[in-house]
């Protein structure tokens, strides 16, 4: 089992709160693509996600809430 702490979360984002919010996002865009079955067991999303954000592997951008 992979294990990602707040420290390494932390380092690519403002801060870990941040970066568990774009892993969970991520991780929800890969869940719309199409698995196909193998005899390797995958990794869950969430791992998958998480991974990628602390390789900088994905890229994202902050947009501030517009007030009404």
């Amino acid at each position: 089992m992979q294990v990602f702490t707040p420290t390494d979360v932390a380092e690519r984002t403002a801060n870990k709160y941040l970066g568990v919010l774009v892993a969970a996002k991520f991780a929800r865009i890969l869940n719309e693509f199409p698995r196909f079955g193998s005899a390797v067991p995958e990794k869950k999303l969430t791992t998958k996600a998480l991974e990628q954000l602390t390789t900088d592997e994905i890229q994202f951008r902050v947009v501030p809430k517009v007030e009404r």
